[in-house]
C-alpha cells in the first residue's frame, strides 16, 4: 500500500485545449444536491486523462475502481455520451469520517466522475464536504477541509477550470439511506451478500473495499465495515440517459457495518433519493426493478 499521509497534491499536465467557442461558460450546468463541479477547457479523453494521472502520480492515494459507463453501455447494446468515474481513497484522511459515523463508508471511496453532455460541455463532479457532513453527521471532523480541498485541487487541475459549487448541498442527516439489521454476524452477512451477487448473472462485482482493513493500514481502528460496488448496465444506463449526473452514485453500493453493540447491519441508497437528488423522470419500471432487486439482496443478507 501506498505510504499515507493527510497532504495531497495534483499534478498538472499539458494538454491541448479546445476550440475558443467550446471554452465559453456553460449552457448546461448541472445542479446536484451536494455536487460540487468544474466545466473543463479541454476535450473529455484528456480531461480525464489528466484527472488519472494526478492521482496516480500522488503517492498518498490508490485508485480503487475505474468505470466507463458508456462502454458498458455499449456492451449491452445502448449508447451513452462519454460518462466515466473513478473511485480512490486515503485511508488517513476517509477513516476518522467513519469512526464518527460507520454510514460515511456509504459515500467513501471518494469519486470524480468525469462526463460529456450533449452540447459538448465537459463537466466533472464530485460530492463537496458540506453534502458528506451534513448526510452523516460530521460537523468538525478535522480531516474533511483537507480531503475537500484535495478533491479541488484534483478536479480544477485536470479540468483547467473553476470549481462551482451547487445551490443546495445540505441534505438532511440519513437521507436516502436504507438500514436493514442482520440476524447473522458481520463475517456471514457479508458473505451472504457477496455471494447473491456473484452468483446473480445479471449483476457484476466493480469493486469491494474492506475500509477495517484499510484503517489498520493508517494506523487506526474501526468496527467491522465493508463496501461492495456493483451493477448491471442494463438497468443504470436508461437513468444516465435520462440525467447523466446520476453516474455520480452509479454503480450501486451496499455497505455492511457492526456498530459499537456488535448489532450487524446493511445500509444503500434508496433509489427514490437518486430520482429526487438528480432529477431522473419516467424509468417507473427500471426504478422498481432496481428498488426490488435491492431489497431482495439486502433481505438474503441479513435473514437466515
Amino acid at each position: 500500500m501506498k505510504a499515507i499521509t493527510i497532504v495531497l497534491a495534483f499534478l498538472m499536465i499539458s494538454t491541448s485545449c479546445k476550440d475558443d467557442d467550446d471554452m465559453s461558460p456553460g449552457t448546461n450546468p448541472p445542479e446536484v444536491l451536494g455536487m460540487s463541479f468544474t466545466q473543463s477547457s479541454i476535450v473529455f479523453d484528456e480531461s480525464y486523462t489528466a484527472l488519472k494521472s494526478s492521482i496516480d502520480a500522488n503517492n498518498n492515494i490508490n485508485i480503487i475502481a475505474e468505470v466507463n459507463h458508456t462502454m458498458n453501455a455499449t456492451s449491452v447494446g445502448l449508447t451513452l455520451n462519454p460518462t466515466r468515474i473513478v473511485f480512490f481513497g486515503n485511508p488517513a484522511l476517509g477513516t476518522p469520517l467513519m469512526q464518527r459515523n460507520q454510514l460515511a463508508g456509504l459515500d467513501l471511496p471518494q469519486k470524480i466522475l468525469v462526463y460529456e453532455n450533449d452540447l459538448n460541455e465537459v463537466y466533472l463532479g464530485f460530492n463537496n464536504t458540506a453534502y458528506l457532513s451534513a448526510r452523516h453527521g460530521l460537523d468538525n471532523v478535522t480531516t474533511l477541509p483537507t480531503i475537500e480541498g484535495a478533491l479541488t485541487n484534483l478536479s480544477t487541475g485536470a479540468a483547467m477550470g473553476e470549481l462551482m459549487a451547487p445551490q443546495n448541498s445540505m441534505p438532511d442527516q440519513g437521507e436516502g439511506i436504507v438500514t436493514k439489521t442482520s440476524n447473522k454476524t458481520f463475517e456471514d452477512t457479508y458473505a451472504s451478500l457477496q455471494m447473491a451477487i456473484d452468483t446473480n448473472p445479471n449483476l457484476r462485482i466493480i469493486a469491494e473495499v474492506n475500509h477495517e482493513m484499510n484503517a489498520m493500514g493508517a494506523g487506526m481502528d474501526l468496527n467491522p465495515t465493508r463496501l461492495i460496488i456493483f451493477g448491471n448496465p442494463n438497468l443504470g444506463t436508461p437513468l444516465m440517459q435520462n440525467s447523466q449526473t446520476t453516474a455520480l452514485d452509479l454503480p450501486q453500493k451496499m455497505l455492511v457495518w457492526q456498530d459499537d453493540a456488535d448489532v450487524v447491519h446493511v445500509s444503500y441508497n434508496d433509489p427514490a433519493y437518486l430520482v429526487k437528488r438528480h432529477g431522473i423522470t419516467e424509468n417507473e419500471n427500471i426504478l422498481s426493478t432496481i428498488t426490488m432487486a435491492l431489497d431482495n439482496l439486502s433481505n438474503v443478507a441479513i435473514m437466515n
